[in-house]
């Protein structure tokens, strides 16, 4: 999935479009984003709702390029970790 670094600053907590492997788009919303170990994290959700999915993506992008490439979050020990930090980010949210 791909957007442009600057876009994804400038709309933090509002719907961003991303670019899908297989060429499509889909609209999220960016709750959250976070760095860790120098790697960039968002945390965005499908839908506004309270009970949306929530999901976790990992910048891959390589230095140089004006558009921000993600991947999702599979490791599960990653997932952990990245779930608590973005609870302690978010006061009213609690992921199951």
């Amino acid at each position: 999935m791909e957007e442009t670094k600057q876009q994804i600053n400038q709309k933090q907590a509002e719907k961003i479009r991303f670019q899908t492997e297989d060429g499509a788009y889909e609209e999220l919303f960016v709750l959250e984003e976070t760095k860790l170990n120098g790697i960039n994290y968002l945390l965005v959700t499908d839908s506004e709702e309270k009970e949306a999915e929530c999901y976790i993506f990992k910048e891959i992008s390589e230095e140089g390029n004006t558009d921000a490439v993600y991947e999702p979050v599979e490791d599960e020990t990653e997932l952990d970790s990245l779930l608590t930090i973005f609870e302690q980010l978010l006061d009213d949210v609690e992921f199951v």
